[in-house]
């Protein structure tokens, strides 16, 4: 079995949420959805649970942050290029959150982006060349 990673997120507003979730390319899981949670699918094996607080509340008994103010996690997602990292992040921008909360990374052969959601979760979007990161390509010069 391929293993999964499903983020659980505590969200003020679950339709807010689930909507911008969507807006940047995640598909709502309904079978996994109801008015306290959301399932949202990047791809087969990658998952963020978007919870109401109070749902949020039944799986640990510590202070929900503010992602606004403080941060918690900062969760990545790869991408198949540079212009896709650009899409997503135009994406986001388009659902009226911060873009690039966080430095862009340009090291040539990796290349990162970042929004916030609407609850203030940084995601990170970034490309990575796998073989000139390892040196087992010979890259060009620019």
């Amino acid at each position: 079995m391929t293993q999964k990673i499903f983020v659980n997120l505590p969200v003020s507003d679950l339709k807010r949420a689930t909507a911008f979730y969507e807006s940047i390319g995640a598909a709502r899981n309904p079978q996994f959805s109801d008015d306290t949670a959301s399932c949202v699918v990047f791809s087969d094996t990658i998952y963020a649970m978007l919870l109401t607080h109070a749902k949020y509340r039944q799986f640990t008994p510590k202070k929900i942050v503010d992602a606004s103010t403080s941060s918690e996690v900062m969760l990545a997602l790869s991408a198949d290029s540079r212009a896709d990292v650009d899409a997503m992040v135009e994406k986001a921008k388009a659902g009226g959150v911060v873009i690039d909360p966080t430095a862009t990374q340009d090291m040539g052969f990796m290349y990162g982006r970042s929004f916030e959601d609407p609850d203030g979760h940084i995601w990170e979007v970034f490309w990575m060349d796998v073989a000139a990161a390892t040196g087992s390509a010979t890259q060009s010069a620019a």
